[in-house]
């Protein structure tokens, strides 16, 4: 792995973690890191069904993903599982951390009993990066309905 941590992301991160998202969608309002968002924040880390998982490397955090569990009451109860804001610091792109990142990501769901996870981009550039992780776009067809305008 190169000198890279794959972990959770610890509560004192939250100001670097909003850092990498800048390079995940760069019109994204930036967000102040007021006492709303920090309890917002509480929140995220408080709920065992979102698991915010990070690549450290040289001192700074410069990969992420998001993994939502969701309960089920079908395929025997089983429980699957929603990837959502991966992003690489664009210093770091091409050397494979992504596509750890969401290696270990599908290591936790599976820990985790679930049947499957899904993920959405609306990149076409990025399908071969997410095709190497494992993901296949072949068998389902993603919709999605935007209500913010975001």
């Amino acid at each position: 792995m190169n000198g890279e941590l794959i972990r959770s992301v610890q509560k004192h991160e939250l100001g670097e973690l909003l850092d990498l998202y800048r390079h995940l969608n760069i019109d994204d309002p930036i967000l102040v890191e007021d006492a709303g968002l920090r309890a917002l924040w509480d929140e995220i880390l408080d709920d065992p069904a979102q698991i915010y998982l990070v690549v450290e490397a040289d001192g700074r955090l410069v990969s992420s993903c998001v993994i939502i569990v969701i309960k089920n009451l079908t395929r025997g109860a089983s429980p699957y599982a929603l990837i959502e804001n991966v992003v690489t610091h664009p210093d770091y792109r091409g050397r494979g951390i992504g596509t750890r990142l969401l290696k270990r990501a599908q290591e936790i769901v599976r820990e985790k009993g679930c049947y499957k996870v899904m993920l959405l981009t609306g990149r076409s550039d990025a399908l071969p990066f997410y095709e190497n992780a494992g993901f296949e776009s072949e068998s389902k067809t993603g919709f999605i309905i935007r209500f913010d305008g975001l």
